[in-house]
């Protein structure tokens, strides 16, 4: 499964794609970045569409550079999301990756009319957009069942070879009214038999143990920006454990680390524990955000590599989890989705 690594235009640094710095990644094979914030920037949005994007942010052509639409953000701005626009600079620019122009989010609070009209109009948008290498959006809701079958019923889809699921995000977190857990496993794991031959994309999954869930439905790509959000909030993941506060930033809630966490981290092998340790960890200002977010993302990186190794080349990842993942929601429901997968 692919971590593709989300950043902004005010938030370049660290460039943990980039060779020459001490934050550089060798495992990060992609990153994704907004098309609002393109938006907002338009002289950055100028630049790119002249060079591209992967000249422009000097990333190398083996990293993978995924593109949002940046739909969540023209909404909750209470938006219009340019679509002519976007089209533009996708054929100027050159992302790797891109989905459709623009797809209508449903949150679990909205009415069952207003779902079906977010569903309507996402799925006009994805027929629009079915030539070329747009990637068609479904969102989790109460009509996946019908994305289903509007997909598989159009010839206009077969050839495509990427799939990107949204929505998944405020159900797992039980928003108001949010689908069940159970309904969610048991519609992705048919999304899942049924576009076998695609590739899935995940939109913002970012924790340690939602990245568990993605990989036994069989997830081949997610993005996060958590491991930015977090540091910027003196926030770091653990692997298998969650966040510790390690920096006093504001009055964030949450746990400190334990004595045997700090002694662990003295081995971290990510490149900001590496060179700067926890007191790098626990700095201020840029320097302590640059060595958190690098150590946030290196630890996704090491957690989804672990779980492929247990799933798919030792086999043991039904009791390696159990004590691997300490004190998380998200245990009963993965073994509500391992069970799912065993009967199907």
């Amino acid at each position: 499964m692919q971590i593709v690594a989300g950043f902004g235009l005010k938030g370049i640094k660290p460039r943990v794609w980039d060779t020459t710095s001490p934050y550089y990644i060798k495992e990060l094979q992609a990153v994704m970045i907004s098309y609002a914030d393109f938006h907002k920037m338009r002289r950055q949005r100028q630049q790119v569409m002249e060079k591209g994007l992967h000249e422009h942010f000097s990333i190398p052509k083996t990293t993978k550079v995924y593109l949002d639409n940046g739909a969540f953000s023209f909404i909750k701005n209470h938006q219009e999301l340019p679509v002519e626009e976007y089209r533009e600079f996708v054929k100027a620019a050159h992302p790797d990756w891109y989905p459709i122009p623009q797809d209508f989010i449903p949150i679990p609070q909205m009415t069952l009319k207003e779902q079906e009209q977010c569903f309507q109009k996402t799925m006009n948008m994805n027929f629009r957009h079915y030539q070329g290498n747009y990637v068609p959006v479904v969102h989790i809701s109460q009509f996946l069942e019908q994305y289903i079958e509007k997909i598989l019923s159009s010839k206009a889809f077969k050839k495509k070879t990427d799939i990107a699921l949204g929505g998944i995000v405020p159900n797992l977190l039980r928003a108001p009214k949010a689908i069940s857990h159970e309904k969610i496993i048991h519609g992705l794991v048919s999304f899942r038999q049924q576009f076998k031959d695609k590739k899935l994309h995940v939109f913002g999954i970012g924790g340690t143990s939602t990245l568990h869930i993605a990989a036994l439905l069989g997830i081949n790509s997610v993005d996060s920006s958590g491991w930015r959000n977090r540091a910027a909030r003196g926030l770091i993941q653990l692997p298998g454990t969650g966040d510790r506060i390690v920096a006093q930033l504001g009055n964030w809630r949450g746990r400190y680390l334990s004595q045997e966490e700090e002694e662990k981290l003295q081995t971290c092998q990510c490149p900001a524990c590496q060179q700067y340790g926890l007191e790098g960890l626990r700095a201020s200002g840029g320097y302590g955000f640059y060595n958190r977010a690098t150590h946030n993302l290196w630890v996704l990186l090491e957690e989804a590599r672990q779980i492929e190794e247990h799933l798919n080349i030792i086999g043991d990842y039904e009791t390696w989890y159990l004590e691997h993942l300490d004190n998380t929601i998200y245990r009963p429901l993965i073994q509500k989705l391992l069970n799912e997968v065993k009967i199907n």
